[in-house]
């Protein structure tokens, strides 16, 4: 049986898995048949579901609602108050849950406070959105995000530092000394 922990005035709905360590604080709800990872923690005022998936490793911040067709992969931070849409074209007088769009957050990327994910797209892995920004399109790897809407400014390392390549196109990041490719506007971690 998983080992995690929900605060007193968190709701978890039947037909849920939460992996080990997980923590969900004050005033959240888990909606059924929503799957969350290990290690990862919910800040107060959060809903998660229905039928979500969440890897290990997540953070997300206060006052963020996942909504069915959100996938969140292993690592990824959701800052305070980011926002998830999940239809183009919404109505109050008119049910389109067959319309959800699937919204991918792919591993190690990280969402800046208050920016807004608008439904359909894919973040890169370790993509780095900022603060307030809104998403209308598909980010590459290791791009870094600012706007409204969302430009690319730059890459950003695995430890989220800003990249800067030499003539060669090659980067090295001094916090960890990975080493960057710039080849054809994409990004790879150089193996050694």
């Amino acid at each position: 049986m998983s080992k995690f922990f929900f605060h007193e005035s968190s709701y978890v709905d039947d037909n849920v898995s939460i992996g080990d360590n997980t923590k969900i604080w004050h005033f959240s709800h888990i909606l059924s048949g929503s799957n969350i990872g290990e290690n990862c923690s919910f800040g107060q005022n959060c809903v998660v579901g229905p039928n979500v998936k969440i890897g290990s490793g997540v953070k997300v911040q206060n006052n963020i609602s996942i909504y069915e067709g959100v996938i969140v992969e292993d690592d990824v931070f959701l800052g305070p108050s980011m926002v998830f849409t999940n239809v183009i074209n919404p109505r109050s007088f008119i049910i389109r849950r067959e319309e959800f769009k699937t919204t991918l957050l792919q591993k190690g990327c990280s969402i800046g406070a208050n920016a807004t994910i608008v439904c359909g797209n894919t973040i890169g892995k370790y993509a780095l959105i900022g603060a307030g920004s809104v998403i209308n399109k598909d980010v590459k790897d290791f791009a870094l995000i600012v706007g409204v809407p969302g430009k690319q400014i730059g890459w950003v390392s695995i430890a989220g530092n800003k990249l800067e390549f030499n003539d060669k196109n090659i980067a090295i990041d001094e916090f960890d000394n990975s080493k960057y490719i710039l080849e054809n506007d994409i990004v790879k971690v150089i193996e050694e």
